[in-house]
């Protein structure tokens, strides 16, 4: 079938034509490449959660010295993921809609409830996490998936997108601005930066114009600075941004250690399982600076494997939301691409030094449990918008013309009457 430009559809008033379901099982190409390169992060990001952790887990006896604890946990939440990803393909784009508010009302309970005491779990200062009986979920991923929904969902019923601050704030600025200070009193940062890349980008596939965007960001970035100034170790991490070899042994610590693995890895690594800075050196090494051990231990060529399957994957993801012309469904499908590739960009940057360090996982392959399963039901939904039947033009004729039916004569023209004389 012909690749059509599905806004230029939109203009001109035509329409898809009646599909089978049979049709409608075939995944197009970009969905092929999105399940592809998910499987192949999720495998890969497994089989480096365990070459990161290892000798961590099997050093501290709160692990029971077992080596393959976070790699077990990691695989009965891909298995989770994955089940769950399967699942979202089947759901109806209506449903999505209806379930849009009561997950964003649950996701906000789930961010108040970290702070209630006997139900929070603290680590490291952060109260982000909740004990669920034996598991532990982290509330601020799952409201990540929320926001989505309900920011999708307002911006698609608008008839046009908002051109002033006040439409604008009324009422979706309120709805994110409440999520983002429930999540900033965690304290969690790098979870607001993530959710405030994605409204943006709903915002700008919504039409919003440049000028309010900018205005936006400013705002944003104005709250920030207060942020970081209000917190002395968010202030260390700038200042150690700026000049990390300077700081190398206070605030840039893990970030001049991430800096030294990925360049001892040089062109093709010391290999899997030989990285020295993950065993004494290199802190989080499992979660946040796992791309650094990836480097060590693959060198340059895995690094680059590693940026090429997130640059298919937005690739596969823009793809989709491009060709879909249904509004909720195309903010969707642009939200959750950028949420996910927005985390692995602003992760990548942190490892290698580029961007302030801010604790986002790189999905689908540092560990985590809560982040993968969103990440994983956001893969599922994006397949399930892709296997919409696609737009063709609106054909001329409802009708084939009969071959043996006589051609019509052209009608005669009138003559013209000539005037009386008298």
């Amino acid at each position: 079938m012909r690749s059509v430009n599905p806004l230029r559809l939109v203009r001109t008033g035509e329409h898809p034509p009646p599909t089978s379901s049979a049709s409608r099982r075939e995944l197009p190409l970009e969905a092929q490449v999105l399940l592809i390169v998910t499987i192949c992060l999720a495998v890969f990001g497994q089989l480096m959660v365990y070459s990161a952790s290892s000798a961590y887990a099997m050093t501290h006896a709160e692990f029971n010295f077992d080596s393959l604890y976070f790699t077990k946990s990691g695989v009965l939440y891909t298995l989770a993921g994955l089940g769950l990803l399967v699942a979202m393909i089947f759901v109806p784009a209506g449903w999505l809609k209806r379930l849009a508010p009561i997950v964003f009302v649950a996701s906000l309970i789930g961010l108040a409830a970290v702070r209630l005491p006997g139900v929070g779990v603290t680590a490291n200062g952060a109260a982000r996490w909740l004990a669920v009986g034996p598991l532990t979920v982290q509330p601020s991923e799952f409201a990540k998936f929320g926001t989505l929904l309900v920011v999708a969902l307002i911006l698609a019923n608008r008839r046009k997108p908002p051109e002033t601050m006040k439409e604008l704030a009324m009422p979706l600025g309120l709805l994110v601005g409440f999520v983002c200070a429930l999540i900033m009193i965690q304290p969690d940062l790098g979870t607001t930066l993530a959710v405030m890349i994605m409204v943006v980008a709903l915002l700008v596939v919504a039409g919003v114009r440049l000028r309010l965007l900018a205005q936006l960001v400013a705002i944003g970035i104005a709250v920030g600075a207060v942020l970081i100034y209000a917190a002395p170790y968010r202030r260390d991490r700038i200042f150690a941004f700026l000049d990390p070899w300077g700081q190398s042994a206070d605030g840039a610590y893990q970030v001049v250690q991430a800096m030294i693995a990925i360049g001892s890895g040089g062109i093709f690594g010391v290999g899997l399982g030989g990285s020295v800075q993950k065993v004494n050196f290199l802190p989080e090494a499992h979660t946040d600076m796992i791309f650094a051990v990836i480097g060590e231990e693959l060198g340059l060529i895995g690094a680059l494997i590693v940026v090429g399957l997130f640059a298919a994957f937005a690739w596969a993801g823009y793809t989709i939301a491009s060709r879909t012309v249904d509004p909720f469904q195309r903010l969707l499908a642009a939200g959750a691409t950028a949420l996910i590739v927005g985390q692995a960009i602003v992760n990548l940057g942190a490892v290698m030094g580029i961007l302030p360090l801010t604790g986002i996982p790189l999905p689908l392959i540092s560990y985590g449990s809560s982040s993968r399963l969103v990440i994983l039901a956001l893969v599922g939904i994006l397949i399930a918008i892709s296997r919409e039947p696609q737009l063709v033009p609106r054909p001329r004729r409802t009708t084939a013309p009969d071959p043996d039916a006589p051609t019509p004569k052209k009608p005669r023209a009138p003559r013209k009457r000539q005037p009386v004389r008298a």
